[in-house]
């Protein structure tokens, strides 16, 4: 009796394999179990290839299951995760993480992506502006292991890892300060391929300084560059490389306030220390400044003001009070927004395309301050009484008294000629300040014209 049992037990085993292959995404309750003499045989099927028997002698129960029928131990095998042992030589202490895994004697090559999401924060007093970037560094490491049963281009491993094996020693050389992000989780990743290449991503935000000009502000080009050079490496055992195919990408949809990118290219920065050469590449930005902002906060001011200085010539030389309280007027406003103009800027020792500009405005109001220095030069006595704050009415009279004839009987007393030479004096003076300042209705804008002529051929 006890061998028929066993012979439909294991006919009940055979049946559940098959089962279980064709059913394969099927899941059901567990068990085919029998009862044989007292024996509670039980047969539990994990897989297609695994079949586990049980037996305890109490009551019976018929529970038939089917499990998955995919291979659940292989793949559990397969996914475990892995540890640090797992991609180190089997000797770990043949693997030195400060040596760089050097092929044939030659250097160990790095190549770098730079992906730039944004520029702003251009500070021209400071020098400096912020970036943030996707770093990408890429080296191949032949001294590690791949992993077990690796069918996947590449395997994601633990960043922590990095502090084990070698990484490149690479700094951002004009970075006041490097923000690494960790919002909302560490924004890096690792990962290797199957050719033991090292694929190193982060995602950092960078305060760099800029060595900026201002011989030509406000029509200045900035070259801005990232510079990543090696710490302790010379080119005898590393060496950073673009990468050939992108080795730099920028966000097209990057808007600056006053300046443009007008061109960006990679470059080799290596440069020679008393201890030997240090591997260095490099990115320029070309920022190119717009001339909207100053064109209508400092240029057309300027010029208007300019312009409203030459009212004094149209107006008559005896109202000395207009004349003068719109000259000093015109120069003291041009000077405050000199002052204005170049409150972001650092102070520099060197003349710049906006201190030519407003010294030139100023010296064309001064100018004009001077012309009616001169016209007033040539009123005399009528200049006088306008200072003394006569009327107009009295300057008038003080006129017709050169005009009017001297009466006989005043003949007798005083001769006629020192009044003729006076009355004439005075006409001819007044006549002079008139055509002084006609003349100066023409040559101060046609001498303002010319300057513009210059400066804009020069500076743009």
């Amino acid at each position: 009796m006890t061998k028929y049992s066993l012979m439909v037990v294991y006919c009940l085993c055979a049946l559940i394999d098959m089962a279980s292959l064709h059913f394969s995404e099927k899941i059901c309750e567990p068990v085919l179990s029998t009862e044989v003499e007292g024996w509670h045989i039980k047969v539990d099927s994990l897989s297609s290839r695994t079949i586990r028997l049980s037996a305890r002698k109490r009551g019976y129960r018929f529970f038939p299951k089917i499990e998955r029928g995919l291979e659940i131990e292989e793949y559990g095998r397969k996914e475990s995760s892995l540890s640090l042992r797992d991609i180190l030589p089997f000797n770990p202490k043949a693997y030195d993480k400060h040596r760089p895994p050097k092929f044939a004697g030659q250097p160990t090559v790095v190549y770098f992506h730079v992906t730039v999401l944004s520029i702003d924060s251009i500070n021209e007093e400071s020098m400096t502006y912020v970036a943030d970037i996707f770093l990408a560094q890429s080296w191949r490491d032949s001294r590690l292991r791949l992993p077990e049963n690796m069918s996947e281009e590449y395997r994601i491993l633990d960043v922590d890892w990095l502090h084990n094996i070698w990484r490149p020693d690479c700094f951002f050389k004009n970075a006041k300060k490097v923000t690494f992000h960790e919002m909302s989780i560490p924004n890096h990743y690792l990962w290797l391929y199957h050719d033991k290449t090292l694929l190193y991503m982060s995602k950092l935000t960078l305060v760099l300084s800029c060595a900026m000009k201002f011989e030509s502000y406000p029509h200045d080009t900035q070259n801005c560059s990232m510079m990543i050079e090696s710490l302790s490496h010379t080119t005898q055992d590393l060496v950073f490389i673009w990468n050939m195919t992108d080795p730099l990408v920028v966000n097209p949809e990057i808007e600056l306030p006053q300046l443009d990118i007008s061109n960006n290219y990679t470059t080799d920065c290596t440069i020679e220390y008393s201890t030997g050469n240090f591997t260095c590449i490099q990115i320029v930005f070309n920022l190119r400044r717009r001339l909207g902002y100053h064109l209508f906060h400092t240029y057309i001011p300027s010029a208007l003001i300019v312009v409203m200085s030459w009212i004094a010539f149209w107006i008559k030389p005896e109202a000395i009070p207009a004349r003068v309280t719109l000259g000093v007027t015109s120069l003291l406003t041009l000077a405050t927004q000199n002052t204005q103009s170049q409150q972001s800027l650092p102070p520099v020792s060197y003349v710049k395309a906006i201190d030519v500009w407003m010294s030139s405005c100023s010296v064309f109001v001064f100018l004009s301050l001077m012309e009616f220095a001169v016209v007033n030069n040539y009123m005399g006595p009528v200049a006088t009484k306008a200072m003394k704050g006569y009327s107009d009415e009295d300057i008038r009279e003080s006129i017709d008294e050169f005009k009017t004839p001297m009466r006989p009987e005043s003949r007798n007393r005083s001769p006629m000629r020192p009044f003729t030479v006076q009355y004439d004096t005075c006409c001819q003076g007044r006549a002079t300040a008139i055509y002084i300042d006609k003349l100066s209705r023409f040559l101060f804008p046609f001498s303002f014209f010319i300057l513009n002529i210059v400066y804009w051929s020069t500076f743009l």
